[in-house]
């Protein structure tokens, strides 16, 4: 069946593949890279900007996919991103070494990413039929999933000592990418000639989001995605941070067979494996058992779960809690992450689901900015009091989305407010 696929989506698949596997070594430790190159405060923010880069890109390529067309645009992103790349091979070469030089190279990857995921996104929906549509999301959940597991074992395990060869793997990757985006995708989209009229200033950006922003109901729901996706990226930031600093290294025995050396960062690849493992495993299995349920508590469990296991991550050094930790946070992940999605289809404007799901994506960015936000914080209230932060955001979550569903209007309420009638 994936044979039947567009061939844009079969390219897409493989494309991100390739670039998640390399990407998922290097990209998670970077706050440890920033830490002990600088340190945390500075970490915290260099990071945050990055973030902030990628959102407002994020939101003006969301606009520009429509104005100049899904592949030109990942091309120019693909292009960036080949720039940032070399910039960072050579500022953590042999030769010469600089974590400024980094920074604004992973800037500049954050902004190519704002480039390319709208249109990317928006060529799979192009090219895709709704009969089709859930297999290709179910084939590149699995993808993702699976690559991100590759990748992190990789990081884990040569993050610190081989920098410079995995940019330099990372950097053969991206050129792979530019060269079958660029010459394997076509370009299905009609370029609408009344958008392009509208111009590429900021006015239009803003009147394409002023309803969806009038929506209350849908902001409370994104608020509470936001509270949740924070806790989440904190994993790749202070959590990573505090296992660097706080896991000694060990020698393991493995059932007496053989034995290997732990430290902080390979044990953060470990959980985050065993964690991505755990969804490729049973996103199936979960996901018939909520089928036909009540949504809501299944949600509100999935979220109280994942939070409970992230606030135990932020503070215990005990390595077998730690793994169980994860298989909680791992269940709650499988038990919120469907039935969120679900509720989040009733919840938009079926006649603006364009601008309401390019707002959504935001949730992710949000996320990132907290999870940035959490380096700086955590520096200063430690990890017991990242815990009690963690299951604050639990509550506010659980607040935020049960008001969203509560004041759930309809399309014609929304669009009688907006217009002050």
């Amino acid at each position: 069946m994936f044979k039947e696929l567009h061939p844009n989506i079969r390219i897409r698949i493989y494309t991100s593949f390739l670039s998640r596997v390399v990407g998922a070594a290097v990209f998670p430790f970077m706050a440890i890279y920033f830490t002990k190159e600088i340190n945390a405060t500075v970490a915290g923010v260099l990071l945050l900007i990055q973030v902030a880069a990628q959102f407002l890109t994020g939101l003006y390529g969301g606009y520009l996919v429509d104005i100049i067309g899904r592949k030109r645009l990942m091309v120019t992103g693909e292009i960036l991103k080949l720039v940032a790349f070399i910039g960072m091979f050579l500022a953590n070469s042999p030769w010469f070494q600089s974590a400024w030089v980094t920074f604004f190279m992973l800037l500049l990857i954050g902004i190519a990413g704002g480039l390319v995921n709208p249109a990317a996104e928006a060529m799979l929906i192009d090219v895709s039929t709704k009969d089709s549509r859930a297999f290709m999301y179910a084939i590149n959940y699995w993808a993702i999933n699976m690559s991100m597991m590759i990748g992190l074992m990789i990081g884990g395990w040569f993050f610190e000592r081989n920098l410079f060869e995995l940019i330099a793997v990372l950097l053969g990757i991206s050129l792979l990418t530019l060269w079958m985006t660029s010459t394997k995708i076509t370009d299905t989209y009609v370029v609408n000639e009344e958008k392009v009229r509208e111009g590429y200033g900021l006015k239009p950006v803003l009147k394409n989001y002023s309803l969806v922003m009038k929506d209350i109901p849908f902001l409370a729901f994104t608020i509470g995605g936001i509270s949740i996706l924070g806790i989440e990226f904190q994993r790749n930031n202070f959590i990573s941070v505090r296992l660097e600093q706080d896991i000694a290294s060990n020698m393991m025995e493995f059932f007496g067979l053989f034995s290997f050396e732990l430290d902080g960062i390979r044990l953060l690849s470990l959980l985050t494996v065993a964690n991505t493992l755990f969804i490729v495993l049973f996103t199936s299995l979960f996901s018939k058992w909520v089928k036909g349920k009540k949504e809501e508590p299944i949600m509100y469990a999935g979220f109280a779960l994942f939070g409970l296991g992230y606030a135990f991550l932020a503070f215990s050094n005990h390595i077998p809690g730690l793994f169980i930790a994860v298989i909680v946070l791992s269940i709650g992940e499988l038990l919120y992450v469907p039935t969120r999605q679900s509720i989040l289809a009733d919840i938009v404007d079926d006649t603006r689901r364009g601008a309401y799901m390019a707002f959504n994506g935001l949730v992710f960015q949000f996320g990132k900015i907290l999870g940035a936000l959490g380096i700086i914080i955590g520096n200063v209230i430690g990890g017991y009091g990242m815990a009690v932060l963690y299951v604050g955001l639990v509550f506010a979550g659980i607040h935020f989305s049960r008001m969203a569903i509560r004041r759930r209007k309809s399309p014609e309420e929304i669009v009688l407010e907006a217009s002050g009638s």
